[in-house]
């Protein structure tokens, strides 16, 4: 997931050059509409975000389900240590999925004062 959420935040990563690009220069005044291509760049960032929060959020519930699911197996069997250390990795990867959202919120928060 970390992995598809780096490939995800490239246009956020890009912010300034796509800004660079969007703006013409004055040789290109009259073949670009700048209000139209930062639009376009706007919706581009939303859908993005928007993305990138609902895999995230999709992957804390299902992740959420697996850990609440080892805890109650885990009450029945306190003695399994193979559960035991299954129920530990799914809540490191819980933790991940959290910390994701905090990252995401500064990403997010980095690219809207860029494009303003």
């Amino acid at each position: 997931i970390q992995e598809l959420l780096r490939v995800m935040r490239t246009i956020d990563d890009r912010i300034v050059h796509e800004l660079n690009t969007t703006i013409p220069t004055a040789s290109f005044v009259g073949k670009v509409d700048p209000g139209q291509t930062c639009k376009q760049l706007y919706e581009s960032l939303m859908d993005a975000h928007t993305n990138r929060e609902r895999i995230i959020k999709n992957c804390i519930a299902q992740t959420s389900s697996v850990v609440k699911t080892l805890r109650e197996e885990r009450e029945k069997a306190q003695d399994d240590v193979a559960l035991l250390k299954q129920l530990r990795k799914e809540q490191t990867k819980l933790k991940l999925m959290q910390s994701e959202l905090n990252v995401e919120e500064v990403v997010n928060d980095r690219s809207w004062k860029v494009l303003s």
